[in-house]
């Protein structure tokens, strides 16, 4: 039996094209519902205008999870900012992903007295540097952020050209495409045309260049002072907002 609208489907049609005596069938409705295939359904269906049966859909909660940072630690010098940095994101309760190069370790023990082993135990999770299927590598593994920290400059040259061959510019490179937050803290200095040239190109796909540049307008007492100003002001770039170091609030009176 023929629908309300395949009869004005086939009218419009024989006005339009008199000589045409073989008529089309009607076009589907854009509304027309989606069956589940049980006959007592369909009869139900036929009274839906809705474009969609939501008997018939799959649902999608929304995603609930802690706070999420994936760091990275490359060999350039200044490891003990990524000590300091995950001390205060353990102690915030904030899941972090933890990559270490193998020069990284090198770099630690040579500058601090901290095992590798008490870094590792800060992190939620730690991955190594080869591990190309380690969950950070994907665009589909959610998180909030990634920090290199300190970034030598063969990482940022890594990430400025997408060269992935390890699970640091991997991870790095995940972010700029996702456009999720990516902080490198770049070390190294005097800095070179080239190196200059990285950062530019870096910060205009999305990173943020984040040089450990001391502030010594609070005033530090101890090189203590000094790192925890800029890990603070690292985190900032993160989107997490700490207090326990000074922030700028004008000048001192005398």
């Amino acid at each position: 039996m023929q629908t309300a609208t395949q009869r004005s489907f086939q009218t419009l049609f024989r006005k339009a094209h008199p000589n045409i005596s073989t008529l089309p069938a009607a076009p589907i409705s854009a509304t027309r519902p989606i069956h589940t295939g049980s006959s007592s359904s369909s009869s139900n269906n036929n009274n839906n205008n809705s474009p969609i049966d939501p008997r018939t859909t799959t649902p999608f909660p929304i995603v609930q999870r802690n706070p999420r940072i994936v760091v990275g630690v490359t060999g350039a010098t200044g490891t003990v900012f990524s000590v300091r940095l995950l001390e205060i994101l353990r102690a915030l309760d904030i899941e972090t992903h933890l990559i270490l190069s193998k020069w990284a370790l090198a770099t630690m023990k040579y500058e601090t007295d901290v095992p590798a082993s008490h870094l590792v135990s800060l992190a939620t999770k730690h991955y190594a540097m080869k591990d190309m299927a380690a969950p950070p590598s994907s665009g589909s593994f959610l998180h909030d952020g990634m920090i290199v920290v300190p970034c030598s400059m063969k990482t940022l040259a890594a990430v400025r050209a997408g060269y992935c061959d390890d699970l640091i510019s991997r991870s790095a490179d995940v972010c700029l495409k996702e456009g999720r937050r990516l902080v490198l803290v770049v070390r190294e200095t005097p800095l070179s045309a080239v190196h200059l040239e990285n950062m530019a190109v870096v910060q205009r796909a999305g990173a943020t260049i984040f040089p450990p540049v001391p502030a010594f307008y609070t005033r530090p007492k101890t090189i203590e002072d000094l790192v925890d100003q800029s890990v603070g002001r690292m985190l900032d770039s993160l989107g997490i907002h700490v207090e326990g170091f000074e922030r700028w609030e004008g000048m001192r009176k005398a």
